[in-house]
């Protein structure tokens, strides 16, 4: 049972991984450029994203596993900056594998744990899910006033 679980998780993932890539891969067309920038992808972010692409795969690729959020404009870069499809998958699958059998164990260890306390205790849930987004807000504004100070800085240079 717990490989069935891990290949449900496993093949989700690089599908949707190998979704944003052929996205990045038709990012010339104009219909695609506007996608592409309403996902956060825009000309600057595009330009020093696929140039990083093309040296250091491998760290975005793991980097963007460890943090969902990268996931997007990292696997929309590598489709841009036409990293070869072979390339990309032998990085995605190894770390996709790791990374869902990594949540299935700790779903396996936890899991009967957790349904007893939020059986008993539902509002664990609303509680770990406000602090999960308050969590994931303020990571961003502080991500967004860094690289905006960075920018401002490089411009008066």
């Amino acid at each position: 049972p717990g490989w069935g679980v891990w290949r449900a998780a496993l093949v989700p993932d690089v599908v949707g991984d190998t979704a944003l890539y052929a996205l990045g891969r038709n990012g010339d067309r104009p219909a695609v450029a506007r996608v592409l920038n309403r996902l956060g992808l825009t000309e600057e972010r595009r330009e020093v994203l696929t140039r990083e692409v093309h040296t250091h795969l491998p760290r975005i690729v793991i980097g963007a596993k460890l943090v969902d959020i990268g996931a997007i404009p990292a696997y929309l870069a590598a489709g841009l900056s036409k990293v070869g499809y072979r390339r990309f998958l032998a990085w995605i699958i190894p770390t996709s594998a790791v990374r869902a059998a990594v949540l299935v164990g700790i779903g396996y260890a936890a899991g009967d744990r957790l349904a007893t306390d939020l059986e008993s205790r539902p509002w664990l849930l609303v509680v770990g899910g406000i602090a999960v987004g308050l969590t994931l807000v303020l990571g961003r504004t502080a991500i967004v006033r860094a690289t905006g100070s960075r920018r401002r800085a490089d411009a008066r240079s």
